[in-house]
This record gives structure tokens, C-alpha cells and sequence, in this order.
């Protein structure tokens, strides 16, 4: 070197600076780029996108090829800031030039560029794909034969190559990533997104109509009587039963029967040979495994029994899929009818309307990790059938049982606008 000119080697050594800056970004960069998102510009054709999902895919390949390169250019950039030195200074030139060209590198090789390619991950990646994949094909032996050794010494260490491979989101992750979607997602889509999430922690018992409830035909009615409710009914499929609904007979479409209807010779007979049979499902099923479920049978409605065969409730498709995108109402209240709102601000609920179905329409935050009903919540705290008057704080919530009966509360009032901080507290 001691044939070069200064201004040559001047020059060199910025070139070599500036593309130590390079490397040092273009590793920043692939390393902070969101593996979804670049899967999903790679799988849409896009050319930078696909090369860097290229690289990254043998993450092992592309640090050896950037580490190679950028020691490469910072041990050759010493030794020409060396000879510099060695020429301007003399042999005392040597500690400041190292003092100077590690702050140099330090803030233009290193901090400044990796700082711009974590703001920038695509900007700065994308482009560097172009440069960083042919230059890996010219290299390849020796990044290759860098990877085995370090693969070695990895191994060693029990820690593999496939074990960095890119991992699968869990529903918890998954359900961030949705939260802090932001605009990008609109909220009402958000939260849709994150009901589908939550259908793995409901169950059927949630969402059902308690057999107590359950609005169906008796066969053993008069025809009259069963004329008139096929008439007069609000839903699409009513169970038909024999006395009780224990002992169920099946489901009649309300078209199916006005077919019959139409024909002017309706009589039981017919109505019995146009019921589906009962479909029958075990408590605790989660409200996914039985959406897949009522697929798969081309089934909308079923009877939800416990370990002993015993009808609790029923659950229908429509139910679930108000778990995902809301009430098909604009009416908060309308779509509990149990929930009626006071000129004070309170609301006079039935003590048998869900908990679940409360705070999902009204927006509350009461448990729900205990007894399904609003009656079998208040019970489990006070641990009694309190009698009325009597006043209780749950989740914040004041709380007045205003109706009881022998064996439950009948009808409570809870101040909303009234919420504090306590999770419990009750006087008489």
C-alpha cells in the first residue's frame, strides 16, 4: 500500500465505510421484517418480497453471508486507516486512527443505518434482496463452509437449525395482533375476529335456551291449539314433543308445515311425518366444535343434554353466530327482553337473563366464569337466597334484588353508572 496515494486510499476507506453501513442495515432490516406480512407480498409476486423470503429462509445462509461481508470490509477499513495514519502521524498515528474509526464506525456504520433499517425494515430490505441473493451464489462456498462450522459449535450446545424455524401464532398472540391492528382493521371487524377467537372458551350451555324456555309444539294438543301456535309462531323450527319436552318427537320446519297447512287436511299424523329427528348434544361443547358440528350434519338446531340424558336447554345456529358478529338488532335492549331501563339510569333485569348475553349486549364486565345466569351469580357470592332489598357489589357493580321467590331471585336492579372498584360487598 505504500505505492497508493492518500487520496486513493482516502477514498477506499469511505467506500469501505459506506458499505459497512450497508451490510449492517441490510441485517437490521431482514431480521426486523414482520414474517407475516412478507409471506403475504412474497405469495402476492412481489419481486423484493420474494427474494427476501428467499434469504430468510435459511436464516443460518444470510447472517453468514452479511457477517462475512461486513467483518470483511471493517478489518480491511482498519488496515487502510492504519497505513494513513502510519504515513500522517507516524507510529503515534495508530491510536488515534483507531480512535476515530471506531467512533466513525460506531455511528455511521453501525448505530445511524441500523436505527433507519428498524424504522424501515421493507424499504431498506427489499432492496438490499437484490444485491444480498446473487452475492450469496458467488459466495456460497465460503458462507457454506462458515455455516457448517458455526452449526457445529451450535450443536454443541443442543441448539439446532430447524428449531429457529418460524413459529405458529397461538389464539392469545393471535388475538393481539388483532387488537393493535388498528385502522388498518375496522373495529366492529376487530371485534368479530376476536369473538371467532373466544368460540373455544364458550360452551353450548352459554349461549342455549334453558328448558325451561323452550317454546315447542305438544302433539298431544288439541289441533286447534297446534294450528294456532304453527300460525302464530316467531321462529322458523319448533321441537315437537309428546306432553314434556323430555319426551321430545322432533323439529317441524314452520315452512314444511304450512305446506301441510296449504293442503287444508292438516291432522297429526301428517305433522309427525314431516319432523326431523332430534338432534342431541352433550353440555360443554365448545360453541366451534359445534358450529363445525351443525355443519357438518346440515343441522341449525339442537337439544343440549347432560351425562344423564336429560334435555337442559336448546341451542341453535343463529345463536352462535350472535357470539361472533353481535345482535341482529340496534335496540341494546331490545335484544334481551328481560332488560328493561329505568328514566334513573338503572336497569330492572330478570334474574334468569345470562351473564354472557348481559355484558356482550350491554358492554358490561360481570363474571362469567361461574354460574351462567344473573340468579345463579348472585346466589354463588352471597352463598344463600338473599331476601329482597338486599343490596351486593359484583365486579363493581351495585347490585338491588328487588323480587325473590322460595328458590330464586326473580328480579334485580343494577346501576351501571354507578360501577366501583370493589368485587364484593353486601348489606341487607
Amino acid at each position: 500500500m505504500q505505492d497508493i496515494s492518500l487520496t486513493t486510499l482516502g477514498i477506499t476507506l469511505f467506500i469501505l465505510i459506506i458499505l459497512s453501513a450497508c451490510f449492517s442495515a441490510s441485517e437490521t432490516a431482514m431480521m426486523s421484517l414482520n414474517r407475516y406480512k412478507l409471506r403475504h407480498r412474497s405469495q402476492a409476486g412481489h419481486p423484493g418480497a420474494m427474494r427476501a423470503q428467499r434469504l430468510l429462509d435459511r436464516t443460518d445462509r444470510l447472517i453468514g453471508l452479511i457477517l462475512l461481508g461486513n467483518n470483511f470490509v471493517n478489518i480491511l477499513a482498519s488496515a487502510i486507516a492504519t497505513v494513513i495514519a502510519l504515513r500522517l502521524l507516524g507510529e503515534a498515528g495508530i491510536a488515534i486512527a483507531t480512535g476515530i474509526l471506531t467512533f466513525v464506525i460506531l455511528i455511521f456504520a453501525e448505530v445511524a443505518p441500523k436505527t433507519l433499517a428498524a424504522m424501515h425494515p421493507e424499504r431498506v430490505a427489499f432492496p438490499a434482496a437484490f444485491i444480498l441473493e446473487p452475492l450469496l451464489k458467488i459466495s456460497y462456498p465460503l458462507v457454506w463452509l462458515v455455516n457448517i462450522m458455526a452449526n457445529t459449535v451450535l450443536g454443541l450446545f443442543g441448539v439446532h437449525l430447524k428449531s429457529g424455524a418460524m413459529q405458529h401464532l397461538s389464539s392469545e398472540e393471535l388475538r393481539t395482533v388483532v387488537n393493535e391492528a388498528g385502522a388498518l382493521i375496522p373495529r366492529q371487524h376487530q371485534e368479530m375476529l376476536v369473538s371467532i377467537l373466544d368460540l373455544e372458551n364458550v360452551t353450548v350451555e352459554d349461549v342455549m335456551v334453558p328448558r325451561n324456555e323452550i317454546v315447542g309444539i305438544n302433539i298431544n294438543d288439541d289441533d286447534e291449539i297446534i294450528l294456532k301456535q304453527l300460525i302464530h309462531t316467531q321462529h322458523t323450527r319448533l321441537p315437537v314433543f309428546r306432553d314434556n319436552v323430555e319426551n321430545v318427537v322432533g323439529f317441524v320446519h314452520a315452512r314444511n308445515a304450512l305446506h301441510v297447512l296449504a293442503e287444508g287436511d292438516f291432522n297429526k299424523d301428517k305433522l309427525h311425518g314431516i319432523c326431523r329427528e332430534p338432534y342431541f348434544i352433550p353440555v360443554g361443547t365448545p360453541l366451534n366444535t359445534q358450529l363445525l358440528s351443525f355443519q357438518r350434519e346440515k343441522r341449525r338446531i339442537a337439544f343440549v343434554v347432560n351425562e344423564y340424558g336429560d334435555i337442559q336447554g336448546l341451542v341453535t345456529l343463529e345463536s352462535i353466530l350472535e357470539e361472533i358478529v353481535g345482535e341482529f338488532t340496534t335496540d341494546i335492549t331490545a335484544s334481551i327482553k328481560d332488560v328493561h331501563p329505568q328514566e334513573d339510569g338503572t336497569f330492572l333485569i330478570d334474574g334468569a337473563a345470562y351473564v354472557r348475553e348481559l355484558n356482550r349486549t350491554m358492554e358490561w364486565e360481570l363474571p362469567t366464569d361461574g354460574p351462567k345466569t344473573l340468579n345463579g351469580l348472585i346466589i354463588e357470592y352471597l352463598e344463600s337466597i338473599p331476601e329482597p332489598g338486599t343490596s351486593v357489589l359484583i365486579a363493581g357493580y351495585p347490585i338491588d334484588i328487588v323480587q325473590t321467590s322460595n328458590n330464586a331471585i326473580k328480579t334485580v336492579r343494577i346501576h351501571p353508572d354507578s360501577r366501583k372498584d370493589s368485587t364484593l360487598e353486601a348489606q341487607g
